[in-house]
């Protein structure tokens, strides 16, 4: 957007209609470019971080019970600090690759930053391909205690996303930043 151009939509009021320590629901009144009014509810949380942990040709995959979802399912380590904190990308990455799978990362690439859910959030994610890895023992949040975890090679892989045992899009958009990333 140029500095000349208005926004598509703006904020004239705000509240809060929901919170508790994972995320903050707010009600914004909007104004249109046309002036008519309406509403917009937004779900703030902080960005999180995101690891794709790879040995050879595998990846060190996490499966838990998803309860919005009412299901397992496979995924890449991810998350947030607790109670909406913030943290720097590297450092989140790093403490929650080892809090999921025990796993250090002797090296760590940035593999960019995308938004999730942004018709409804304005948080964002920045992914990070985790490799010279060491074991190390797990340190979950209660939330995580049924969490498992495995190394699952790439052809299987793809295989799960293929089946819906991997359905988190999250997971699925890191693949494809590391697929453009071996491309270079």
């Amino acid at each position: 957007m140029t500095e000349t151009e208005q926004p598509a939509v703006r904020r004239v009021g705000s509240r809060v209609v929901y919170e508790n320590p994972w995320m903050l629901v707010r009600e914004d009144e909007v104004e249109r470019l046309d002036g008519s009014r309406g509403i917009y509810g937004i779900i703030e949380k902080p960005d999180f971080a995101l690891v794709i942990p790879a040995e050879g040709d595998a990846f060190h995959m996490v499966e838990e019970f998803r309860y919005p979802i009412g299901r397992r399912t496979w995924s890449f380590p991810q998350g947030s600090l607790p109670d909406r904190r913030r943290a720097e990308p590297e450092e989140l990455a790093r403490l929650e690759l080892a809090q999921e799978t025990g796993l250090r990362a002797g090296t760590l690439t940035h593999l960019g930053h995308l938004n999730c859910s942004h018709g409804t959030s304005g948080q964002g994610f920045d992914v990070f391909l985790a490799t010279d890895l060491t074991a190390g023992e797990a340190d979950r949040e209660p939330e995580e205690q049924d969490m498992r975890q495995r190394l699952v090679p790439r052809a299987e892989f793809a295989e799960m996303i293929r089946d819906g045992r991997v359905t988190d899009d999250s997971t699925v958009a890191a693949y494809t930043l590391l697929t453009l990333h071996e491309q270079r």
